[in-house]
């Protein structure tokens, strides 16, 4: 009986994202096109949660500054990521994460609108 195939589809992506997904794909121990799929779910988990462009772009500002500080990843550190990788994705998966982004943003914004005493 033949395997079920998988449908691929190519895209064209700049040259400065492919290198900064073989970039962070290397600690992770993923392939570019599977760091790109990480980055476009993560994506998909920030829209759906309701995070304004603003917020979203502030967490990835916060996350590229504390990536440029970071030193390479030991093997601790990368058994440390799996973790919690493996983690990230079981929350991921049940719709628990999802919910918890919207409730902080939602404090956040709350926070944001009350007057300060």
């Amino acid at each position: 009986m033949p395997q079920p195939q998988t449908a691929f589809a190519s895209v064209k992506l700049p040259a400065a994202l492919v290198a900064q997904a073989r970039e962070a794909a290397q600690p992770m121990r993923r392939s570019v096109a599977g760091q790109v799929e990480y980055w476009a779910t993560l994506g998909r988990i920030v829209e759906h949660s309701g995070l304004t462009a603003q917020e979203a772009q502030t967490a990835i500002a916060n996350y590229e500054a504390a990536a440029r500080n970071a030193r390479p990843a030991t093997p601790v550190a990368a058994s440390q990521a799996d973790a919690l990788l493996a983690q990230f994705m079981a929350v991921e998966a049940d719709g628990s994460l999802a919910q918890r982004v919207r409730d902080v943003v939602a404090q956040n914004r709350s926070k944001a609108a009350s007057p300060v005493a």
